[in-house]
């Protein structure tokens, strides 16, 4: 009974972590331009903020979030203000090389896709759908939540490591030039990420 908990939390978190968004950007800019552990540990900050939502949502802590679907202006406000700050750093930046990976701090990564991931509110309205969609909208006892959110984290895991691992694969083939094209428009992307999330916005 557990592993079938366990599979559905793996197949909601691969179906939250997939579509293309600002951190599968960031995930892949990273891996670019400094390397696959780089972009996985970002996909991992990413995958703790989908399995701290999967709490919320298989535990059934509705104040949580109401509390966060109420504030969702300024969550929203500050992801994409950090959209924006990771945008121009990104276009500020070069592709790393060998030497010069170590120096980038592996914490800063995880927590500023973690930052991104958590500031998305909107995550707890798919987390209900894709759930319910599974068959695992509530859980029974304390030991299936926790499987659950476990396998939402493995789920999540295991999509950030496929793909900054092909892309890490990519960055050993692809020519200097192309390289710096991909991380400009990268970049770009962010930027643009974080003025539509702006854009959104009513005051």
């Amino acid at each position: 009974m557990y592993l079938e908990v366990f599979l559905k939390g793996i197949a909601a978190g691969l179906l939250i972590a997939a579509p293309v968004g600002p951190v599968g950007v960031l995930c892949v800019h990273r891996t670019l331009t400094w390397g696959r552990v780089h972009g996985l540990v970002s996909g991992l900050g990413a995958a703790v903020a989908d399995a701290l939502y999967a709490t919320v949502v298989a535990f059934g802590l509705g104040f949580v979030s109401d509390f966060l679907l109420a504030e969702q202006h300024w969550l929203r406000l500050g992801g994409g203000l950090l959209l924006l700050v990771l945008g121009i750093a990104n276009l500020l930046s070069k592709p790393g090389t060998a030497e010069s990976e170590p120096r980038r701090s592996l914490a800063g990564d995880c927590a500023s896709a973690f930052v991104l991931t958590a500031t998305n509110p909107v995550t707890i309205i798919s987390f209900i759908g894709v759930f319910a969609a599974l068959g695992a909208a509530n859980a029974g006892t304390l030991i299936e939540g926790e499987t659950l959110v476990l396998g939402v984290f493995a789920g999540s895991a295991i999509w950030w490591l496929v793909l900054s691992g092909c892309v890490g694969l990519v960055r050993k083939t692809i020519e200097a030039i192309y390289l710096h094209r991909a991380h400009i428009v990268s970049g770009v992307l962010l930027l643009a990420f974080g003025v539509g999330v702006l854009a959104t916005l009513r005051w």
